[in-house]
Parts: structure tokens; C-alpha cells; sequence
């Protein structure tokens, strides 16, 4: 994204089961500590065992460095790339990054700084897993669909590991 102080970058990881985005990352740069830092935030907020969990990106170099392969390893998590130039994939995440970019970006554009930038993603991440409506969670919130997923297995949260 442009910025009167040059582009900023953005990493999600989104919950597919949910739609939750789960972990993300603003950097001036496209080094592996951008989506690395997303993912961070992602195991740390899941505080649950992620063992089989399928973690599924794009190609770039980003996702396919050994820094990140070997966190996802640590945790059990498999990785699944997809192919080179189709986006299908990717579906959710370009769904995701487009309407990223037409309910915030475009919209309030110019953006002046990176911090700016920064506090504006999170308003609109608050506000995309609490209070936007998806067809796909049954037009409910992500945050709401998961309390009753977790609801209906008598849980009130993610289980802890053991």
C-alpha cells in the first residue's frame, strides 16, 4: 500500500473454518520476518495445539524460507503451497486482500504514514472479525461463529495445549 512515506506491506493468516483473521504484520519491507511476524501472532493467539493444522500460501520466498518452514514445523503445522500463477488456491486469501483494499485502503486513501496506516488495519481487522457479516459463517461475525462453534462442543474457548 502507498504511503506518503512509501509502501507498507501486509501479511494476514486467516482462519479458513471461521474467516477469522487470526495473525497479521505491517513492514516496509518483503523479508521473511513480514509474514513470519503474522504467523507469530497467529500461534500465539490460537494457544491451542496446531499438530496437522494445514498452513496454505503462496510461492513466494517469503513463506518458502527455512526461518519460516522451520516454525511451522515446530508446531506440527504442514505446509501447502500453491502452484505458480493460478489464484485459485488462494481464493480466500485474495478475497480477503481485495476486500482489504475496498473497504479500507482505496476509500481513505492518501495515506500519509506507515503508523497511520498501522492503526487504521487495526480498526478494520477489529471490525472484519467482529462485526462484518459473512455469508460463509452463516452471515455472522467470524468471532461470533467461532464462540458457537465452541458453544455447541461445551467449550468457551479454544482448548489449551496439554
Amino acid at each position: 500500500m502507498r504511503t506518503w512515506a512509501g509502501f507498507v506491506h501486509v501479511a494476514f493468516v486467516i482462519d479458513v473454518f471461521s474467516r477469522m483473521i487470526v495473525g497479521w504484520s505491517l513492514a516496509t519491507h518483503l523479508r521473511t520476518d513480514l509474514p513470519l511476524d503474522a504467523l507469530e501472532m497467529a500461534i500465539w493467539r490460537r494457544k491451542t495445539r496446531l499438530d496437522g493444522l494445514v498452513h496454505h500460501s503462496d510461492a513466494g520466498s517469503q513463506y518458502t524460507s527455512i526461518r519460516y518452514s522451520e516454525r511451522l514445523a515446530e508446531h506440527g503445522i504442514e505446509p501447502s503451497i500453491g502452484s505458480v500463477g493460478d489464484s485459485y488456491d488462494n481464493a480466500l486469501a485474495e478475497t480477503t486482500i481485495e476486500l482489504f483494499k475496498t473497504e479500507l485502503i482505496h476509500p481513505r486513501r492518501p495515506w500519509r504514514t506507515a503508523d497511520q496506516l498501522e492503526l487504521a488495519v487495526l480498526e478494520w481487522i477489529d471490525w472484519f472479525n467482529h462485526r462484518r457479516l459473512h455469508s460463509a459463517c452463516g452471515s455472522v461475525p467470524p468471532a461470533e461463529f467461532e464462540a458457537a462453534h465452541y458453544a455447541a462442543l461445551g467449550q468457551q474457548q479454544l482448548p489449551l495445549p496439554q
